[in-house]
């Protein structure tokens, strides 16, 4: 595939059975991939219906079996998400070596059939494959979430409440709302406060040298 020059960084993926990840891309050329709130929702449902148990999914979806999509929610976890304008990032965790692979090659399939038809558009939306950086070590997992969440700062106008982002999983982590394909415990139960929402909170919006001294590890590996 990659034969006749060099790869984007972590654009080759070497994958690990039962491993942490960060996922994220970008528009191609920078462009943006959500222009408005229906994108937003559109991108949020596919995570939806391909993270949420089979269960849960025929309370709502009322299609065929023939139709009905794939299902990752008990090999895929996701423990954090943040769109944005022009791109997103995803904390993922999962169980086989390719269950990200799959997710991914699934919902960006099917938000580029969307987005081109909503748009009026042909050919590529996303900048290129994902990237993807396995996270090892154990402050890194609640650091990446940290680095998720704070993504909006850079767009919020100023005095905008970071809680107040609609399209992060910040709020689960905070008990403004509940998605049942977030799965939050994972990184709240690094805190071992009382109050642990509170807790996390704090840890989120305090400026912090540790996270840009981290940064290049979970953006660049």
């Amino acid at each position: 595939m990659y034969t006749e020059s060099m790869p984007a960084k972590n654009s080759l993926k070497y994958y690990k059975e039962k491993s942490y990840y960060h996922i994220y891309n970008r528009g191609v050329a920078g462009q943006n991939i959500f222009n408005s709130k229906e994108d937003y929702k559109v991108f949020l449902s596919y995570l939806k219906i391909y993270l949420t148990s089979t269960d849960l999914q025929g309370q709502s979806l009322k299609v065929s079996p023939s139709r009905e999509l794939k299902n990752y929610s008990k090999t895929v976890d996701l423990l954090a998400y943040c769109l944005m304008p022009n791109h997103y990032h995803l904390f993922v965790y999962q169980e086989e070596k390719y269950n990200i692979a799959e997710l991914m090659r699934s919902i960006g399939t099917k938000y580029s059939m969307y987005f081109n038809r909503a748009c009026k558009r042909t050919g590529p939306v996303f900048e290129s494959r994902y990237k993807a950086v396995q996270v090892i070590e154990q402050d890194h997992l609640v650091y990446l979430s940290k680095y998720i969440h704070r993504n909006p700062l850079d767009i919020l106008p100023t005095g905008t409440v970071l809680e107040g982002y609609k399209y992060s999983s910040y709020g689960n982590y905070l008990g403004n709302f509940r998605q049942e394909w977030v799965k939050s415990k994972k990184v709240l139960d690094y805190f071992r406060s009382v109050n642990k929402l509170l807790t996390y909170k704090t840890f989120v919006e305090k400026v912090d040298d540790n996270l840009k001294g981290l940064q290049n590890k979970l953006i660049d590996g």
